[in-house]
């Protein structure tokens, strides 16, 4: 596959993946969504059906890695660098696209935040919208939340690369289904505290793109925070590419 190839299949894939992921985020949290406050499983179950179809779409350009953590993890198990940039760059701009795009599909919903007559039942002020588009700790202890990002990353990647050896399911198709299921099971049993960003990409380009967007009331980007999922899911994938180089 050529340079242009992973960076297009890596850009498409990744802002699929962020539309669904950042698009369940919006439909759980802001007024006048029909799927308002249907819960954490929901959010975990759209983000892992956003994986699907992003991985599904992107495999047969790039591979459909979508992750830098991933990709961090293949080159320190296999020592192969050259390409490392064109997955990043293209899982960045595809993550930056993707925010974008939910926000389109949710204008009104955001241009509706915080107004008195938005929803008489509920007319509390401002709603928070960082948390549709990047994490959020639900307690602020750098270390802690470090650990956190470190420890569910390394339980995606790892089993992303083991995934590999059962030769029926790559034959079948069905690795990106498995892993879709994976993505949702860290969300329910891992991500309460730190909402599982497990990718960079995907806290940072969104992030990025909450604090240039136009939403009324938007509030703070939190960037104090921001390099904790960023930091925590690169050492996540690097140590599951040494333990997988050194294991299996």
């Amino acid at each position: 596959m050529s340079n242009g190839d992973i960076f297009v299949g890596e850009t498409i894939g990744t802002a699929i993946l962020i539309l669904f992921g950042a698009g369940v985020c919006a439909a759980v949290t802001l007024r006048h969504s029909k799927a308002r406050a249907s819960g954490w499983v929901v959010i975990a179950f759209g983000w892992g059906f956003g994986v699907l179809a992003g991985a599904y779409t992107a495999a047969p350009l790039s591979g459909g890695q979508l992750n830098p953590a991933v990709t961090i993890g293949i080159a320190v198990d296999t020592g192969k660098w050259d390409r490392v940039w064109v997955y990043l760059l293209g899982q960045i701009v595809g993550a930056m696209l993707g925010a974008v795009l939910a926000y389109l599909v949710y204008l009104a919903q955001f241009q509706a935040n915080g107004r008195p007559e938005a929803d008489a039942e509920d007319a509390g002020g401002p709603l928070p919208t960082l948390g549709i588009f990047a994490t959020v700790p639900e307690i602020r202890n750098p270390v802690a939340n470090l650990v956190t990002e470190v420890i569910a990353t390394a339980a995606l990647v790892l089993p992303v690369f083991a995934f590999g050896l059962t030769k029926g399911l790559g034959e079948s198709g069905t690795t990106v289904l498995i892993v879709s299921l994976l993505v949702v099971g860290i969300g329910l049993s891992l991500g309460g505290p730190t909402g599982y960003a497990i990718n960079p990409a995907r806290d940072l380009g969104p992030r990025v793109v909450h604090s240039l967007l136009p939403i009324p009331h938007k509030g703070t980007s939190d960037w104090g925070y921001a390099w904790i999922p960023v930091v925590g899911p690169l050492i996540g994938g690097a140590l599951a590419g040494l333990v997988y180089n050194a294991a299996f």
